[in-house]
């Protein structure tokens, strides 16, 4: 199985969701036999030197890159106002990029090549020009999705007007590109079930994010020490960055109040200049940390305080697999089968936030057994191998499937 694997940021450094589902799933179909290559856009915003990738990212048969500046600039972002197009979308258009595919399509009889986003439809044209694959699109999440939701929670009413535009836009542009896939791989049942009543009408195969429990070796001495709270994300995303500092501003100061020895440690990379030079009681804003195990392992329960977004939340389940207590909100747990008090917390309030964090302190003689329980429900339901075999039956399927489409059109 030869699969050329597109993606619209480079899938490394592992700090965030998206680079975290690319890398484990293309190791995991590797592993399992598959020639995977990857193209990917190398953008000014997440630029990566490929010089620093460490010698043991090596799954690729191939690796290429093309730098595209994606910068959001605004004149780009009025002028849009007068436009059709989402600039969610343009910002990623690359002759350079286009030029690259052509080159691989031209050079190599790819079986499947894989969309990381519906961001890289306008490239399926291409793609349908040079190439007999199957094209798959997998979805990290619905992207217009996340915006409502940020519009939403937007107070600023010119803003909230604008996004409101850009939402609408982005929806029509994602309904429209359902039918260009011959596959769809939505992260989540939900998801999946979203794309129906959008319109999809085509095979789909779910793929949740995968976890190689092995890589992740949980330190159960962090349940020895006195309870401490834990945050880790990328924080120049704006869902990451809108529910932290809800937390901050309408939660924390309670618990301060009724815990003043508590404390909150906050690590992501991109953290704004403005968030670390706050001073909060309690609150230490460590900025990029060398490791986000060795930070989550450090810490007892992890607060992932969620309030839009969509897909899955790999943070959550690397928390999980280090047997972490998670406490986030519907929003962060959608996509993950965890029950409330069975595998981690729930709270959408401030209030139930409270609650939680009363529990904890009450029953901290069992928080080591809910982490355990987090671990087991990741080892058994999100096993990395387990998840590409059953996206590798169907892929082979199809392909099986076309080779003897051909063969009888040839008789």
């Amino acid at each position: 199985m030869r699969i050329l694997q597109l993606c619209k940021k480079f899938p490394y450094p592992l700090n965030d969701g998206e680079s975290i589902a690319v890398t484990n799933l293309s190791k995991a179909l590797s592993r399992l036999g598959c020639e995977v290559t990857l193209l990917s856009m190398n953008t000014s915003k997440h630029w990566f030197d490929p010089r620093d990738l460490p010698p043991h990212y090596n799954h690729y048969a191939a690796m290429r890159f093309v730098d595209v500046d994606n910068r959001l600039r605004p004149v780009g972002a009025f002028t849009n106002l007068f436009s059709k197009e989402s600039y969610h979308v343009t910002r990623f258009v690359s002759s350079a990029f286009e030029a690259a595919l052509v080159e691989l399509l031209q050079k190599n009889d790819y079986d499947i090549v894989q969309l990381e986003s519906s961001i890289l439809t306008p490239y399926i044209d291409t793609i349908r020009k040079h190439s007999k694959a199957t094209i798959a699109m997998r979805s990290h999440n619905v992207e217009h999705e996340i915006w409502d939701r940020i519009a939403d929670n937007t107070r600023l009413a010119p803003k909230r007007w604008y996004l409101r535009n850009a939402v609408k836009k982005l929806r029509t542009f994602e309904v429209a590109a359902l039918a260009a896939y011959d596959i769809l791989i939505p992260i989540t049942y939900r998801d999946e079930k979203i794309f129906r009543k959008l319109g999809y009408t085509g095979k789909t195969v779910v793929t949740p994010i995968g976890i190689d429990g092995q890589d992740y070796a949980a330190d159960w001495s962090s349940y020895e020490k006195p309870l401490s709270l834990s945050f880790i994300g990328t924080l120049d995303w704006i869902p990451n960055q809108e529910g932290l500092l809800w937390f901050l501003d309408n939660v924390w100061q309670r618990i301060r109040a009724e815990f003043p020895t508590l404390e909150f440690h906050i690590a992501g990379r991109n953290t704004p200049k403005k968030m670390l030079e706050m001073q909060i009681p309690g609150v230490t804003f460590h900025g990029e940390v060398e490791s986000a195990r060795a930070f989550l392992n450090q810490h007892s329960v992890s607060i992932v305080p969620l309030l839009s977004g969509s897909g899955m939340r790999a943070k959550i389940l690397e928390a999980m697999a280090l047997g972490k207590v998670v406490l986030t909100t519907s929003v962060g747990v959608e996509g993950i089968e965890a029950k409330d008090r069975a595998e981690l917390l729930l709270a959408d309030t401030p209030d139930d936030f409270m609650r939680q964090i009363r529990w904890c302190h009450e029953h901290q003689n069992i928080l080591q057994m809910l982490g355990a329980e987090a671990q087991e429900l990741i080892n058994r339901e999100y096993d990395n191998l387990n998840v590409a075999k059953r996206l590798l039956r169907v892929y082979e399927g199809v392909v099986e499937g076309k080779a003897f489409t051909a063969m009888k059109g040839e008789e």
